[in-house]
């Protein structure tokens, strides 16, 4: 599989995948038609329009997989997917209503480039169990497209020793998630992505990513570190009701 997941989409200071650009033309094939899934935001046109702006002057062609009918048209006559950020719940619901959640996974399994960023970054994973986002709506599954068999955690953040805020800590929260399922979480920094080539993968960018396990400390992963390990995990969840 062919994957760049990035942390997120906007950086604090720069305009939208500004910080990230150059690795996502080099990632995209060259004037790639591209196909963009918006339905983590509630305004698809104007989600996609944005996206279009970003790559202005780089030759890819970005198409809403929401345009002129068929969302698995629109994928099927793509060079390369984008799965954008949002609201997790509201984007794995709609895959699962647009028929999206299993072409994707198909379609990527045979090789079909696929960047995601934050909630998008979140479908690679094989479930929703470590979004930090609010359930607005309830898919029909936590099952999301298990593109990689660990966990990602996008915009991680660390815990602020100054902070009054008596509510949990990211690192917290992901240790309860770890107390009930065993299988490794990658906590990425913003700034910071995932490169997945066939059998290996990397995290990159600005920003070390960190490592959750059960029943061990968290790792730091600087900038280029090699994680192609994960790749072979095997998760074990919870399935309890």
């Amino acid at each position: 599989m062919n994957l760049l997941l990035l942390s997120n989409s906007t950086q604090y200071g720069r305009s939208y995948l500004e910080h990230a650009l150059d690795v996502v033309t080099a990632f995209l094939p060259a004037k790639a038609r591209l196909a963009f899934v918006p339905y983590a935001l509630a305004d698809h046109d104007a989600y996609t329009a944005k996206v279009a702006g970003a790559f202005d002057g780089t030759g890819v062609q970005v198409r809403g997989v929401h345009e002129d009918g068929d969302p698995l048209t629109r994928l099927a006559e793509a060079d390369a997917v984008f799965v954008g950020g949002g609201n997790s719940f509201r984007l794995l619901s709609a895959l699962y209503r647009t028929g999206l959640r299993d072409a994707l996974a198909a379609g990527v399994r045979d090789g079909l480039p696929y960047m995601g960023a934050s909630a998008g970054t979140n479908m690679a994973a094989p479930t929703l169990r470590t979004t930090n986002d609010m359930p607005i709506v309830q898919p029909p599954s936590f099952e999301a497209l298990g593109l990689v068999p660990f966990q990602i955690n996008p915009h991680y953040l660390d815990p602020d020793p100054g902070s009054t805020h008596k509510g949990e800590t990211r690192e917290e929260r992901l240790t309860e998630f770890l107390e009930e399922n065993d299988v490794p979480v990658l906590g990425l920094r913003e700034g910071s992505w995932l490169r997945v080539d066939g059998t290996r993968a990397h995290v990159d960018g600005a920003r070390e990513a960190r490592l959750f396990r059960r029943g061990t400390p968290p790792l730091e992963l600087p900038a280029g570190s090699d994680v192609s390990e994960l790749l072979t995990v095997r998760p074990k969840f919870d399935v309890r009701g």
